[in-house]
C-alpha cells in the first residue's frame, strides 16, 4: 500500500460512526482488566446494559491469569480462564480478548503502550475502562499506567501508525477501589445494574478457577472451605452481589443526585471516576453515555 492510500483509509477509518453509515447512536466501549476476570467483576452490569442497547463492548486481560490458582498454573490455566471469559462474553453479548503477557509480569514498557493504544484505536472506542493506578497489584497499577500513558496519543497520526487514529480523545473511567493513598476513589457515576444483576452473576458463575473450585483464588487461602463446589459458587456470587448492594447504600445520595426519586429504589450498582486523562464531558453528557440514563 502507498503511503497516500494509507493515510487514505486511516482519514476513513477515523471518521465518526455516523459518517461511515453506521447508526448514529452506537457507542463503542473497551475495558481493560488485570486478568481474565477484573473487568468482568467491575463492568460487566454495565457491559450487558450497553450490550442490550446495541452498543459494541469488549473487554481486554491485560495478562492471561497463568497463576491465578492454587493447584494449576501455566498454559493449562491461561487456556482454561481464557475459555472462561468467553464463556462470560457470550452471556454478557459482548467480545473478549485475552494478551499472552504472563500474571504478575506486565510492566509499563514502551512496547505494552503501544500494544494498548492499537487496541484502543482498533475499536475506535468511544469509553475506555481501567483500574486506577493505586490498586493493590501491580498488575492492576500498571494497566491503569498503560491506559493514562496511551491516552494522549491515540489521537496522533504518527503513534502505531499502522492503526487509525482515534477521531477524538475517548473519555476514560475508573473502576471502583477502596485504596486512600495517595489518593481515594471518588464515583462521578454510579450505575443502576438492577435489570442487569442476574446476567453479571450468570456470566461470572461461568469463572470456577477463580470462585469455586477448591484451590481457586477466592478458597485457596481460606481455612475453612465448604466441601460443595456449588456451595462455594453460591457463596461467592452472594458475596458479589451483596457488595453491589452496599455500594448502592453507601452513595444512596449520588444516586438521588443522578436519578431523582428514582435512586431511592435502586438496590445494585457499580461505581466510576472520570479520569483527568482523555475527554472530559459535563456530567449530563456523561450520564447519556452510560445505560440505563439514556433510556
Amino acid at each position: 500500500m502507498s503511503l497516500l492510500a494509507r493515510f487514505l483509509t486511516i482519514a476513513l477509518l477515523s471518521l465518526p460512526l455516523t459518517a461511515m453509515g453506521q447508526a448514529d447512536e452506537q457507542l463503542r466501549i473497551i475495558a481493560f482488566g488485570a486478568h481474565p476476570d477484573d473487568a468482568e467483576l467491575s463492568a460487566g452490569g454495565a457491559a450487558a446494559l450497553w450490550a442490550a442497547r446495541g452498543h459494541a463492548v469488549k473487554f481486554v486481560s491485560m495478562t492471561n491469569g497463568d497463576i491465578g490458582h492454587f493447584d494449576m498454573a501455566g498454559g493449562p490455566l491461561a487456556m482454561r480462564r481464557e475459555a472462561e471469559v468467553q464463556a462470560c462474553a457470550e452471556v454478557l453479548g459482548i467480545t473478549t480478548e485475552v494478551l499472552d503477557i504472563h500474571d504478575g509480569e506486565l510492566m509499563p514498557s514502551l512496547e505494552n503502550r503501544k500494544k494498548v493504544a492499537r487496541l484502543i484505536r482498533e475499536w475506535q472506542a468511544d469509553i475506555v475502562m481501567v483500574h486506577r493506578r493505586y490498586d493493590y497489584h501491580a498488575d492492576h497499577r500498571y494497566s491503569g499506567v498503560l491506559v493514562d500513558d496511551a491516552i494522549i496519543v491515540v489521537e496522533a497520526p504518527f503513534f502505531t501508525p499502522d492503526t487509525p487514529p482515534l477521531p477524538r480523545s475517548p473519555v476514560v473511567m475508573y473502576y471502583h477501589d477502596r485504596f486512600q493513598k495517595p489518593a481515594p476513589f471518588e464515583p462521578t457515576i454510579a450505575v443502576d445494574i438492577d435489570e442487569a444483576m442476574d446476567t453479571k452473576m450468570e456470566c461470572l458463575s461461568k469463572l470456577p478457577s477463580q470462585f469455586s473450585d477448591e484451590d481457586s483464588w477466592t478458597w485457596g487461602r481460606r481455612d475453612v472451605v465448604p466441601e460443595d463446589e456449588s456451595e462455594r459458587m453460591e457463596s461467592r456470587l452472594s458475596g458479589i452481589r451483596s457488595g453491589a448492594e452496599n455500594q448502592a447504600n453507601e452513595y444512596r445520595d449520588l444516586l438521588i443526585e443522578l436519578y431523582g426519586d428514582a435512586g431511592e429504589s435502586v438496590q445494585y450498582v457499580e461505581l466510576y471516576e472520570l479520569s483527568e486523562y482523555g475527554r472530559q464531558p459535563a456530567i449530563d453528557e456523561l450520564k447519556q453515555l452510560f445505560p440505563p440514563f439514556e433510556d
